[in-house]
């Protein structure tokens, strides 16, 4: 990917994608659309964003959107939901990471990132490939896992064989029974788990 220098403070008027409108205005007054929510600013750069006009004055790149669904976390540098305050695991400058999938700048990208619980970002995917924790809730399908392992029963043979895991989401480990389809951890129920050692017989069938 290749940058070109482009001097931000010298834009007069900004060109909205949605209507012909062109202007120095904050708000379209064609499509009444704000252009800060449409067109991406470096707000420290530019003279259209003083005072009351400016979003957040800590944010270097804007998220598209309405300003009052969103806050400015200063320790992650990232805009976000106004559902996650308080709530996300702050990680410094996380957005100035790259996507561990795509390998893409997450901070610059035009595809929106997910805050895993772990605090990382990520594009696509459904597990965080630094830490393995899930990214989203996964209790609807952990509960279609039961009933899949329910309906298929081991071998006999494997029957009594059990094997030590490492939970991914929880980080807890246990001893459980083994089985092709998954091993469900037994302190926070997921099936997000790594088998840890070799599956192991009980004593009097050994």
């Amino acid at each position: 990917k290749r940058w070109h220098p482009f001097d931000l403070g010298t834009v007069e008027e900004p060109f909205l994608l949605h209507c012909p409108q062109v202007g120095p205005s904050v708000q379209s007054l064609h499509c009444s659309q704000l252009f800060y929510s449409s067109w991406r600013l470096l707000p420290q750069l530019t003279p259209l964003y003083e005072g009351e006009n400016r979003p957040w004055p800590d944010a270097f790149l804007l998220r598209i959107g309405p300003k009052e669904d969103f806050f400015h976390c200063s320790k992650c540098n990232l805009c976000l939901s106004l559902s996650l305050r308080g709530k996300h695991k702050c990680i410094e400058n996380v957005s100035r990471q790259d996507c561990p999938i795509c390998l893409e700048d997450i901070h610059t990208s035009r595809v929106g990132a997910h805050v895993l619980p772990c605090g990382h970002l990520l594009h696509r995917g459904y597990r965080c490939p630094l830490c393995m924790h899930s990214a989203l809730d996964m209790t609807r399908y952990w509960r279609q896992m039961d009933d899949e392992v329910a309906l298929t029963p081991m071998p006999t043979e494997y029957q009594n064989v059990t094997v030590k895991i490492l939970c991914n989401d929880c980080n807890a480990r246990s001893t459980v029974q083994f089985h092709l389809l998954g091993m469900k951890c037994k302190n926070c129920e997921s099936y997000n788990t790594t088998q840890e050692g070799r599956c192991q017989l009980p004593l009097e069938e050994q």
